[in-house]
């Protein structure tokens, strides 16, 4: 985690996999079963991840340049179950892109 990027990718997993236990295990416990529990302790976890995916967001932003396109894509891909998911495949991709592209040197 020592680049923006590293970290938005982090974070954006662990935001992700709560919010699939949230909608896929906490909601259906706390509806099916009652048993609100764990979705107070799953959404307030859920929560913050989100609130530091949106700050990971934001330094990725400021420290890359992002336009408006990939900002509303990562905004709406924490919105998606799998968002977060995909999103992190295209970051991958788009890192591993950057570093196969010869350098140009100026003479």
């Amino acid at each position: 985690m020592r680049t923006p990027i590293s970290r938005l990718r982090t974070i954006g997993l662990y935001e992700g996999i709560s919010y699939l236990l949230l909608l896929g295990i906490a909601m259906p416990l706390k509806y099916m079963a009652g048993i609100p529990e764990m979705v107070k302790y799953v959404g307030w976890a859920h929560g913050v991840l989100f609130v530091l995916y949106m700050l990971s967001v934001l330094e990725v932003t400021l420290a890359h340049n992002w336009s408006i396109k990939k900002i509303a894509a990562a905004v709406v891909a924490s919105l998606l179950p799998f968002g977060p998911f995909i999103l992190d495949k295209r970051l991958l991709k788009d890192e591993e892109n950057k570093k196969e592209a010869p350098v140009r040197q100026v003479a």
